[in-house]
């Protein structure tokens, strides 16, 4: 799952949790328990998605800085 994925879910695990009213309804699944369980799902993706997205970005700089050491050999410099 994406990181939209992971908000989608805890979105609409919020909206099952706290905007329908239950007794409304006569299924035998509790709705705010799969509204709670959609949260947390989404929660424990969307930290995994954060956790791979810093794992995976270079630890360096991309650009090497400009003070680089050459050696040259002194019979043969390096053209210009």
């Amino acid at each position: 799952m994406g990181v939209g994925v992971s908000v989608f879910t805890i979105t609409l695990g919020l909206i099952l949790k706290f905007a329908i009213n239950p007794d409304a309804m006569t299924d035998p699944v509790d709705i705010h328990v799969v509204g709670v369980i959609l949260i947390i799902v989404g929660g424990v993706s969307f930290a995994l998605q954060l956790l791979l997205m810093s794992r995976t970005q270079p630890s360096r700089p991309r650009f090497p800085s400009e003070r680089t050491e050459h050696t040259y050999d002194e019979d043969n410099p390096p053209r210009p």
